[in-house]
Order: structure tokens, then sequence, then C-alpha cells
């Protein structure tokens, strides 16, 4: 994809990959690469500042040996996806209508 994704849109997109089921860093990292490309060089910062604002909670669960450290969204956390998916909905009508030729004077 050319299109990169910028912060707030890969904020919401991290919301709404974790909204489903809490996630291990590895795997959300996984799913996030098969929708967008983004390097998680790029993801961990965003899912620290996710985690400072307090959208998202972390805990660790032992796995064969090791821990895994667990995302899962808090409600601040779902009020900001929704508020996302809002911003989204007209973001992308507007995009929309210019990708297509359409004027707004029409």
């Amino acid at each position: 994809m050319a299109l990169q994704l910028g912060g707030n849109l890969l904020e919401a997109c991290i919301l709404a990959i974790i909204e489903k089921e809490d996630v291990y860093g590895y795997r959300l990292t996984q799913e996030a690469k098969e929708l967008m490309e983004v390097s998680e060089s790029t993801l961990y910062p965003v899912l620290r500042r996710l985690q400072k604002d307090g959208l998202l909670n972390t805990y660790d669960e032992p796995f064969q040996g090791r821990n895994r450290r667990y995302y899962g969204i808090t409600e601040e956390g779902k009020e900001k996806l929704q508020t996302y998916k809002v911003e989204w909905t007209g973001f992308k009508e507007k995009i929309d209508l210019v990708l297509e030729g359409v004027s707004r004077n029409e």
C-alpha cells in the first residue's frame, strides 16, 4: 500500500484491533502488519503512548517459561475509538469525493 498511516489513524487501527480481545504484543504487530505497512519500531512507541494516556492497560501472562505482555482497551480507550470512528466516517466521505472528482458545488 502506497498510502502512509498518520499517527491518529494508526492509533485508531490499534485500538480497533485490541477492542475485539486483549492481544499480546507480537500477535498485535503481526495483525497490524497484515492490515497496513507498519514496523514494530513504529508500533511499540504508539502502544506505550496509548498506555500512558490511559487508553490501554497491560498485564503479563506466563507462556512456555516466558511472559507475554497483553494489551487491553480501557473504557476511555473505547470512547476514544468511537470518536475516531465518527471522525473517520466524515474524513472518508470527503476523501472519496475528492478521489472520485466530485465537486461540493455540484
